[in-house]
């Protein structure tokens, strides 16, 4: 169960690697590390597939970063996200936030066994402040139906 002390513990995180980003530009990897990017945090985009994303220079995998990070954002389809997970434990990696669309059961079975902080069945553009006005809007649905981590 996901719960509002561990999406904190993310959040003051500000070195993320974001795995999942596309190299056209216009996926939501994209989105997540440019709004991560100008909120403070410091990213790295991740794509096995592309050496640059826009002009920026582009890792093939978790353990190719330039330094060490203090999670990874994952954005890619259900079926990879196992082995994204299991990359980022090798990295030494254990602060792990699989945005909507990108869980499963077997990648968060192996977070939760391995010991690793593992955030699920939210949106971090919900809670990575300031938020923008759609995120804000839908954080606040959402606290008002009681669907918000305690």
């Amino acid at each position: 169960m996901v719960k509002r002390k561990m999406i904190d513990e993310f959040l003051s995180s500000k070195k993320l690697a974001i795995v999942g980003v596309s190299r056209n530009g216009k996926k939501f990897g994209n989105t997540v590390i440019n709004e991560l990017r100008t909120k403070g945090y410091k990213v790295f985009p991740v794509n096995s597939h592309a050496k640059k994303i826009n002009d920026e220079e582009c890792f093939s995998n978790l353990n190719m970063l330039p330094e060490k990070v203090d999670g990874a954002v994952i954005v890619v389809p259900f079926y990879e996200a196992e082995r994204v997970v299991r990359d980022a434990l090798n990295a030494g990696i254990n602060n792990i936030w699989l945005q909507q669309g990108s869980e499963s059961k077997e990648a968060i079975n192996f977070c939760e066994s391995n010991g690793m902080n593992v955030i699920y069945g939210e949106c971090i553009l919900m809670f990575a402040e300031p938020t923008k006005s759609f995120h804000r809007f839908h954080r606040t649905i959402n606290k008002l139906f009681g669907k918000l981590p305690k």
